[in-house]
């Protein structure tokens, strides 16, 4: 359940997709409408906030095809203007199998960028682990998050983030499984701040104390975008990622990541492109990196179905292995 592991700025496609693990659940990382600037933030020759730390290489990523594997069927309905929930069930032969009941409460907040922006969230799977994220807009400025996971039986996380978002700036400080008993804290803290038009920078610093140990690592960040494309690198003790996202037309969009880690002394370059087609209904992502894994994923819209078709494959030459997965999503 990753939200502590997030924390830190560290490679994320270094064990992708080839991973016994499970998917991580949608609400491991940030909701998109938490990420991105809120309306207020262009005005009249002003620079720009820069946003959320979090969502520095969002643009590369969502390029980038999801792992499937399996068979796996999503079922989304609305109960009212305020309420959703959805029923997930995947079958796999390679992870374990799992069903993950979703809800959400939604708000009108005339601060969000959306409309409906979630505030409160759980899910839990058939095991018994339980997410539970609260997503609140203190003020026009001020935003809380607490997140609460557990592993079926046991807490694993317990986090508590507050943002502050001025006119060309965002700080942002994170307590992470406070634990008096144990004498252990995690404390995560971010900067970023608008530079000019195109330029931001910034950093994050993450402490560690424990009774075994103690210590921090320093991330330095920037990013420089143009209306088309968006150059991001983040560099540190724990290694760098740097990724660049462009856009080519209304249809076609690329992106690069090169990840290095200083723990695992491993590098990874990937490359992955998005191909929309609107008179079919269909959106393709592909991928192919520097440890001979290609990929892709297809996703056609069943139109008039209120239903989306999901089909991929992903295949490591390296490893002589081969995900096939194809996903049902209704609603």
């Amino acid at each position: 359940m990753g939200s502590v592991l997030a924390l830190s700025s560290s490679p994320g496609h270094q064990n992708w997709p080839f991973s016994t693990e499970p998917p991580p659940s949608r609400w491991d990382s940030h909701p998109s409408h938490w990420d991105s600037p809120p309306r207020w933030e262009r005005r009249d020759g002003r620079l720009p906030n820069p946003g959320s730390f979090h969502s520095l290489h969002r643009s590369c990523k969502e390029v980038f095809p999801q792992q499937i594997e399996g068979v796996k069927m999503i079922i989304n309905k609305t109960l009212s203007s305020f309420f959703k929930v959805s029923h997930s069930l995947h079958l796999s032969a390679v992870s374990p199998s799992y069903y993950r009941f979703h809800v959400e409460h939604l708000q009108s907040d005339d601060y969000s960028k959306d409309k409906d922006a979630p505030a409160l969230i759980g899910e839990m799977d058939s095991s018994g682990s339980l997410n539970a994220h609260a997503l609140l807009h203190l003020t026009e400025r001020v935003r809380a998050r607490t997140v609460f996971q557990t592993q079926q039986s046991q807490f694993v996380t317990w986090q508590f983030e507050t943002e502050y978002r001025g006119n060309d700036f965002t700080a942002a400080v994170t307590v992470a499984n406070p634990d008096i008993l144990r004498e252990s804290v995690i404390l995560v803290a971010h900067f970023l701040q608008s530079v000019s038009s195109g330029l931001v920078l910034g950093g994050e610093l993450v402490y560690h104390r424990g009774r075994a140990e103690e210590g921090g690592i320093l991330t330095l960040a920037g990013q420089y975008s143009r209306p088309n494309w968006v150059a991001t690198l983040n560099a540190g003790k724990g290694g760098a990622h740097a990724s660049y996202y462009h856009r080519a037309n209304k249809q076609i969009q690329v992106g690069v990541e090169f990840e290095a880690s200083t723990r695992t002394q491993e590098t990874t370059t990937s490359f992955g492109y998005q191909m929309e087609l609107p008179e079919a209904n269909m959106v393709f992502r592909g991928m192919i990196n520097s440890r001979c894994i290609i990929g892709g994923v297809l996703e056609k819209r069943l139109t008039p179905l209120p239903a989306t078709l999901i089909m991929g494959a992903f295949v490591n030459h390296r490893g002589d292995k081969l995900q096939v997965g194809l996903g049902v999503n209704v609603g």
